[in-house]
């Protein structure tokens, strides 16, 4: 599930409860799945990523409901409390988006724009980026670059942070939710998909080290970064002991269904609730139109 209010959450959550379909845990779920032993109406409820905003918006309804979920976290930036760069960047030229943004060499940015255009904050942010990637900025110095860039901009960057808006959970905030019962499964540590086996691999080993050091759990469920996959993952996945993998294929899943290409209904604000109970009683599988996988990496 993607952002949402608390209020449209809970609604999906209730349509959940009234529609009679069980909620089971991932692992659960998918062992009873390939076991033959599933109820005929099952649900398992999965969010990316690991935000602040699980913590603070999304878990306090997961509680409240008392239904078991699982979180694909990312570990980078729990270990580096700081925005998410390119988020950061995104949501700074679009907060500027009534003025214009002069050349900016030091930022990467060639020539003077105008940021009411969606097009060209998309520009600059590309420029943005790729001057971040050819520098071979840590994340430390990529963070400096958006305060240079807020500071460009007028904004205040360190109320920005302060926000916690696109920051993601802290380790402690994840042990104490795991502890709670939250599931906390592989994400990749660094939100990408490497196309090179090894940096691929170890992505997938920094990911689950972190997380079994914060929550003491095993982690072998995976998602697959912004639903980015291609089938050489899938030998790598299952030499790094990864039993299942969520793409953002929308469809139901079967017991033909590849454990490690597991589609989903990704859930936004932009469903409505009769497309949303459609998926609860399968009819709304039926109707979609599955898009071709994506096949770049983002970062």
């Amino acid at each position: 599930m993607l952002y949402m209010t608390q209020d449209l959450l809970a609604s999906r959550f209730k349509l959940i409860k009234n529609s009679g379909c069980e909620v089971l845990p991932l692992g659960e779920a998918l062992q009873h799945l390939y076991a033959g032993t599933l109820p005929s109406k099952s649900v398992a409820i999965t969010f990316d990523d690991g935000g602040y905003d699980f913590y603070r918006g999304a878990y306090p309804v997961v509680r409240d409901f008392g239904f078991p979920v699982t979180v694909y976290q990312t570990t980078y930036y729990s270990d580096f409390p700081k925005p998410i760069f390119n988020l950061a960047c995104s949501y700074l030229l679009w907060k500027s988006r009534r003025h214009g943004l002069q050349a900016a060499p030091e930022l990467g940015i060639p020539r003077e724009v105008d940021l009411s255009s969606e097009v060209e904050r998309r520009e600059v942010l590309n420029h943005i980026h790729a001057f971040a990637e050819q520098q071979n900025y840590s994340g430390a110095a990529k963070d400096e670059l958006a305060l240079r860039l807020a500071t460009l901009l007028g904004q205040d960057y360190e109320a920005f942070c302060a926000s916690r808006l696109f920051q993601l959970m802290t380790p402690e905030e994840i042990r104490e939710l795991s502890a709670r019962g939250v599931d906390f499964q592989l994400h990749t540590h660094r939100h990408r998909t490497p196309k090179e086996e090894g940096l691929f691999r170890r992505e997938i080993r920094e990911n689950r080290r972190r997380l079994e050091e914060i929550t003491g759990k095993p982690a072998t469920h995976f998602c697959y970064p912004s639903g980015v996959y291609q089938l050489d993952f899938l030998p790598w996945l299952r030499q790094e002991g990864v039993t299942s993998a969520t793409t953002c294929e929308p469809s139901l899943i079967s017991a033909a269904t590849n454990p490690l290409l597991l589609p989903r209904l990704v859930d936004t604000s932009f469903k409505t609730s009769l497309e949303f109970e459609s998926w609860l009683d399968g009819t709304g599988a039926l109707l979609a139109r599955r898009p071709v996988s994506a096949r770049m990496n983002h970062d």
